[in-house]
């Protein structure tokens, strides 16, 4: 069974989008909110804990309604269906797209199951002391060797739930810059370090240039035999792992329906474990679960993901906005728009379609963002007064981790007050003042969530994973493939061999 494959421009719904574009283009938000005054309560989404206002964009019922009849036109509900059920919807590969069953503890596939019970067993060995390095001592410092998803996805979550963080310092080496796994080995003891390689074909030129380095540095104190107590592996190449002085039983499976930036949920994410425990990591599988099910049952009218895809095909296809900024007013996310980057450029960014043909719209939005507020003191000069119109969405907790409750106000305040501000501008007034002068109608959405938990962020980091899916299907291109990273790995090789 096949996608629909449909040219979004020549559906009826595009055509009609057009009409209205032509119509609402020119429109100020603030006189929307005058023509719906039950707009800031229409305009929301709960799901658990994660509230979507989507009431401050250049949208009207009626853009709702066309958006909606694009999404029907396309078949979005038949390519969610097909994508959760584990039909080859990643056609160039011929493989299924099935990151979801990670987190499905209901219907979980057996291998699935027994790769998180050794990633519990693992990880709750080497935190409680139990896993012994060559000179008998506990482990101290992780470090997971990897790039991509082996790499931006662990790294963030682990970042991000750092309030929630044990005893053991856990570090990343991706760069193949030789200066990044430098500094990273000079503050650590080779007694008491364990290293995670993970890469699916154990061939990934960064990592084993990184693995090989450190495995150097490690076997000028240490014997060969003492390998298998300091390096475990996440690979589906079992014998090259082997090769390289690793013990069968302390490699961890990956699987070729399970694409590298959605991997985080599976082994992948054993650094994560380490980091945080094994519960916390079960609780971040299964608030990407409660996502899933959001994603996959509810009405479009009514459904996060798709609402949130929707609108940005609104804004990338009939403003032609090339870019979304995405603002967390949270530190520990500041590793969150980096991950996000690779996610969904890597994911949309395709200029072919699943007909084999050259698209002639746009596709795959430029993602890029910082923390709030130090983005406030830095870029947001130009989302009020530049000339370039940017959708942005906010990111804001209703409550802190540490419980500073002013500086956690004071945080907030500006969460609400920027979206307000891009919204209103000074519209209406009169500024004596040119410069101070602030057209508005900048469009917003704001997820507003209780708190950062490991539940709250699986929930987060999978309604951007559906996001992007929304958007493929209705570009009418394959979301998980990525063809263009190879050519540049061939050249280098060339170079490096030449």
């Amino acid at each position: 069974m096949n996608f629909k494959s449909v040219n979004p421009t020549t559906t009826e719904a595009w055509k009609k989008l057009t009409t209205h574009f032509s119509e609402i283009k020119d429109v100020h938000m603030m006189d929307i909110f005058d023509q719906e005054p039950d707009r800031n309560q229409q305009y929301k989404i709960k799901c658990n804990e994660i509230q979507f206002d989507y009431s401050k964009n250049r949208i009207n019922r009626k853009t709702l309604v066309l958006l909606n009849e694009l999404a029907n036109e396309v078949g979005l509900k038949q390519a969610i269906q097909l994508q959760f059920e584990g039909f080859n919807i990643n056609q160039t590969e011929d493989r299924a797209v099935l990151h979801s069953a990670l987190r499905d503890f209901n219907h979980m596939k057996p291998e699935v199951k027994k790769a998180l019970q050794k990633m519990k067993a693992f990880s709750n060995s080497v935190i409680k002391g139990k896993w012994k390095g060559y000179t008998n001592k506990t482990i101290t410092d992780v470090v997971n060797i990897g790039i991509g998803g082996s790499d931006l996805g662990p790294k963030m979550v682990v970042n991000a739930l750092q309030y929630y963080n044990n005893h053991l310092n856990v570090h990343y080496v991706s760069n193949v810059d030789g200066d990044h796994v430098a500094e990273t080995l000079k503050g650590l003891d080779r007694e008491t370090t364990l290293f995670i390689i993970v890469s699916k074909t154990f061939t990934t030129q960064e990592t084993l240039a990184n693995a090989t380095t450190i495995k150097n540095w490690f076997l000028k104190d240490a014997s060969q035999l003492d390998i298998e107590k300091h390096f475990v592996a996440v690979s589906s190449n079992i014998e090259k792992a082997v090769n390289y002085g690793i013990t069968e039983e302390n490699i961890f499976p990956m699987w070729d329906w399970v694409g590298g930036r959605f991997s985080l949920w599976s082994s992948v994410g054993l650094s994560i474990c380490c980091a945080v425990g094994y519960s916390n990591f079960e609780d971040l599988l299964k608030g990407a679960h409660e996502m899933d099910l959001h994603f996959k049952n509810e009405e479009f009218t009514n459904n996060i993901p798709v609402l949130m895809g929707l609108i940005s095909i609104w804004y990338n296809n009939f403003y032609h906005c090339e870019t979304e900024a995405i603002i967390p007013y949270n530190q520990y996310l500041d590793k969150f728009v980096p991950y996000l980057q690779q996610a969904v450029m890597e994911s949309n960014g395709k200029e072919i379609d699943r007909n084999g043909t050259p698209v002639n719209y746009q596709t795959g939005a430029i993602i890029w963002g910082n923390v709030g507020t130090n983005s406030q003191h830095a870029f947001f000069q130009l989302l009020h007064q530049g000339t370039k119109m940017i959708p942005i969405d906010f990111i804001g907790f209703k409550e802190s981790l540490h419980g500073n409750e002013y500086q956690h106000k004071l945080l907030m305040a500006n969460f609400y007050g920027q979206s307000e501000s891009l919204l209103e501008g000074t519209y209406k007034q009169n500024i004596n003042n040119i410069y101070k002068t602030f057209k508005g109608n900048k469009p917003s959405n704001a997820l507003l969530i209780n708190q950062l938990t490991p539940k709250n962020l699986g929930s987060l980091i999978a309604l951007y994973e559906h996001k992007l899916f929304v958007q493929g299907i209705i570009w009418n291109i394959f979301s998980y493939d990525q063809w263009g990273v190879e050519l540049g790995k061939k050249n280098a090789n060339k170079i490096l061999n030449s």
